[in-house]
């Protein structure tokens, strides 16, 4: 496994950029293909959003500075695209956001990647409910477990913030689910 410090010199170097870039898709794929996916929630979105989101890494490898990990600097690129995607979609269908969640959560039934049963599909609507720092936090922490500290470093907030966020996030899941 290659450290992170040699694969971002391998990636702002033009001789090596192509295969590390192969090696950090590689890596990282899966874990932003979930990360996006629980805030888009459709997988066709998702892989455009993913998608996306290298492209924009890949352009943008030289402004990376090392001021955080690497990983914390895709996620908040990939919680960036996942968030302006949504914005995008919901004006475009001139509904807001909240709109947006709600159908796409009425979508899930028919999606064909969606295995949950009803208690996920309950869930995913407790969830689509929040706001969306309240949502994003809850998904890092209950579905990807990243650690307040790495959450802190992605979402550029208090690890103080995040905590209160995740405590009034499950309790109004946990609300949700009992009157659902």
């Amino acid at each position: 496994m290659i450290s992170e410090a040699s694969l971002v010199d391998q990636l702002k170097d033009k001789d090596t950029q192509s295969h590390a870039f192969e090696v950090l898709v590689n890596t990282y794929k899966v874990r932003l293909y979930w990360h996006i996916r629980r805030i888009v929630l459709n997988h066709d979105d998702t892989d455009d959003v993913l998608q996306n989101t290298f492209i924009k890494v890949f352009k943008n490898i030289d402004g990376f500075k090392g001021d955080s990990k690497l990983f914390s600097w895709m996620y908040r690129i990939a919680t960036n695209e996942a968030l302006s995607f949504l914005k995008a979609k919901s004006k475009k269908m001139g509904i807001t956001s909240v709109e947006l969640q709600a159908q796409i959560v009425d979508n899930l039934r028919a999606d064909v990647y969606f295995e949950g049963e009803d208690i996920q599909l309950k869930l995913q609507k407790a969830i689509a409910e929040l706001p969306d720092k309240q949502k994003l936090v809850f998904n890092m922490k209950y579905f990807e477990e990243l650690k307040y500290e790495e959450i802190s470093e992605i979402l550029d907030t208090s690890v103080g913030a995040l905590k209160a966020s995740y405590h009034l996030a499950s309790k109004k899941i946990e609300a949700f689910l009992k009157n659902d």
